[in-house]
């Protein structure tokens, strides 16, 4: 790889190629193989944002490899899904590093990203919280600004009613729901911007783990409604930004 981006260095430097046929190789260029991953070391170039790293399943060590290459090139980091007990280990050799604890979510920023737009996050219940800290996190670390609307679901319309002024201001926002997840589509309804739903595992035995409130956002009549996956609030939170970066 190394003979490769050093030969096409050669042909831009003696015009053979033109910028934008050599902007479009780096974009394609390179990846970091540590055998057990292949880190996409250009993704920041073509999407905006470095390679986020989803924790379970993935060693100590193998973390510690990453976040440390990472850390190397000044990259934006983002660990979803990091038990805490991976968090104390990890942050000892690495003590930049921060944490919600809520969300389950590690992340660093080597400079800061001043905050644009709004971004609104809504919940249902307060059991739906982590999932929404994850998602605020995921925003705050892109370079969105959030704000929080927590436990104002449907069984207490009032409480959501009380709230919509402020909910208005935002260019676009997240709705996480559990039990049967009618919470999207009443915002939805209620203003003009784009609503992404999140369906959490939260809720009892007809719940099915996330499934319920999944398919009761997937059918809402309300149209402006995204779905992501159940508990996805990092999912959330990149897409969200993406259009409060518009």
């Amino acid at each position: 790889m190394e003979k490769e981006i050093k030969n096409i260095l050669t042909k831009f430097k003696k015009g053979k190629i033109s910028f934008q046929e050599f902007y479009h190789y780096l974009e394609n260029l390179p990846y970091y193989d540590l055998e057990f991953a292949k880190l996409d070391m250009h993704r920041s170039i073509r999407k905006g944002f470095p390679e986020v790293i989803y924790a379970p399943s993935k060693k100590l060590e193998q973390l510690i490899s990453i976040v440390k290459l990472f850390l190397q090139r000044k990259e934006r980091i983002i660990i979803t899904k990091l038990k805490s007990i991976y968090f104390k280990k990890i942050s000892k050799i690495f003590p930049e590093l921060k944490y919600n604890p809520i969300a389950k979510i590690c992340y660093y920023r080597p400079y800061n990203v001043k905050a644009k737009g709004m971004v609104a996050i809504i919940t249902g219940g307060t059991g739906d919280i982590p999932v929404a800290e994850e998602a605020a996190t995921t925003l705050e670390v892109m370079g969105s600004r959030v704000i929080k609307i927590y436990d104002v679901g449907v069984a207490g319309v009032h409480r959501l009613l009380d709230k919509l002024k402020t909910i208005k201001k935002a260019k676009v926002i997240i709705v996480v729901a559990g039990m049967e997840g009618a919470l999207a589509s009443l915002v939805s309804g209620l203003v003009k911007q784009p609503v992404i739903a999140v369906p959490t595992s939260v809720g009892y035995g007809a719940n099915f783990k996330g499934i319920a409130p999944l398919l009761t956002m997937l059918n809402s009549c309300s149209p402006g409604v995204a779905v992501v996956n159940i508990d996805n609030g990092f999912g959330a939170g990149y897409f969200a930004h993406l259009i409060n970066s518009l």
